[in-house]
Formats: C-alpha cells, sequence, structure tokens
C-alpha cells in the first residue's frame, strides 16, 4: 500500500522589515530576493527602509546634485561618481548614499570595487538628501560614515532649507565655512563649489556656473595633475 509523502518544508527568504538586525551577508540575501524595493540600508546591523521618494522634496534636488558631480566627473580624470550604490563599510554597514563621489583606485583612492561590484570602503564623498529620512541622515547614518572615516559628507535638509558640508577633521565632522555668496567648497576635491543659494533657490544654472568658477583655479588644476 502506497503512503503518503513527508510534507517538504518550503524555503523562503524573509523580506528586509525596518528594524531588522542582520548580518551584512543576510542583509544583502535579503535585499537581492526584494526585486521591488529600491533603497535599503544596514547601519550598525540595524535595517532602515527609505519611503516613497517624492519629487520635488527629492527626486529633483538629488538630480541636481548628481549634476553637478557629473561635471566635476567629466572635468576631474580619475575623480568617479555613482547614484545610490551600496557601499560596504564593514560585517554591520551597508549604507547606500544618495550621491557619492571617490577617487579611481587605480589613482590612489581608498575605495575597492569588488568582484560582485559593490564599493568597498569609505568613498571620499557623500551626499544625501534628507526629507523623510532626516532622522537618521542626521543621527546614525552621520556616526557610521565619521566612524569610517568618510571624508567629507553633505547633508540637504531640504524641509530646513539648508545644505551643510561636513568635513572630517581628527575624527570628527565639523560644518565648513559658508562664504558670502553661500558658497561651500569641498576639500577633499579642489574645485568643487557647491553654490548652496541657486540649490536652494532652484536654480541649476547657476549652480553649474558656480561650478564652472571652481573648475578653472589653480587647487583643480594641480588635483588633475596629482591624479595623473
Amino acid at each position: 500500500m502506497a503512503t503518503d509523502s513527508p510534507i517538504q518544508p518550503r524555503h523562503t527568504i524573509p523580506r528586509l522589515e525596518p528594524g531588522d538586525c542582520l548580518s551584512q551577508a543576510e542583509f544583502e540575501r535579503r535585499y537581492a530576493n526584494m526585486t521591488n524595493c529600491k533603497k535599503a540600508e544596514l547601519l550598525d546591523g540595524t535595517v532602515y527602509l527609505n519611503a516613497a521618494v517624492r519629487v520635488e522634496q527629492h527626486g529633483e534636488p538629488h538630480s541636481d546634485l548628481m549634476t553637478l558631480l557629473g561635471f566635476y566627473r567629466a572635468a576631474t580624470p580619475g575623480v568617479r561618481s555613482a547614484d545610490n550604490a551600496s557601499v560596504r563599510l564593514d560585517f554591520e554597514n551597508t549604507p547606500q548614499p544618495d550621491c557619492l563621489l571617490f577617487i579611481d583606485p587605480k589613482c590612489g583612492g581608498r575605495v575597492q570595487i569588488s568582484a560582485d561590484d559593490y564599493l568597498e570602503g569609505p568613498p571620499e564623498f557623500v551626499a544625501e538628501i534628507a526629507t523623510s529620512s532626516v532622522s537618521y541622515d542626521v543621527g546614525p547614518k552621520r556616526r557610521v560614515y565619521q566612524k569610517h572615516g568618510v571624508q567629507e559628507y553633505l547633508i540637504w535638509r531640504f524641509a530646513d532649507r539648508e545644505i551643510e558640508l561636513l568635513h572630517l577633521v581628527d575624527g570628527q565632522y565639523q560644518a565648513a565655512r559658508v562664504n558670502d555668496d553661500g558658497v561651500i567648497q569641498s576639500n577633499q576635491f579642489p574645485g568643487l563649489w557647491f553654490d548652496t543659494n541657486s540649490l536652494l533657490s532652484g536654480d541649476l544654472a547657476g549652480a553649474i556656473a558656480t561650478l564652472q568658477q571652481g573648475l578653472t583655479t589653480i587647487e583643480h588644476t594641480n588635483f588633475v595633475e596629482s591624479l595623473g
């Protein structure tokens, strides 16, 4: 007489949920399985998921900032940029910055690109458009970037109408000086000038014009030569 076969358990990969405490390997396994999830981050072993992205509060400022970084990259051989690329910092930290800029490893940069195409190590510059995510962009994410030696961190707080660039000095973030015209200059990337007044008012052409001034400076010329 035939016997019933034992029921085999179904092995499914759990979904990522906000507040999950996971290793980097388990975080990446679940994230890869969630094809409809566009942004998830692991900060000090805790999972964070972003809300839906709005146009004027996030999408457009993000686009404007990436445009500036793209202009800078085009004028600075040896510098690379990325949009929403996950960064492996250690076994419990995999942030996904809105924007980042890094020196190519072949030109002396500190990061590496892994065999499976992830950035490993701290990029020189990261930026976040902080709207619904402001509480952790200025809290746990800032602490993670600081701890792992991200040299510059730009935070665009949309609701506060404020753009702040933080420089890492002796292991602590300090706010960069804003000149009388509302321009902030990067230390890590000479010639990378952010016209905060133009950016906050949505004047991308004005922000590009200011950046182009930075790209004509001797500091930028010397930096390009140093990347060789």
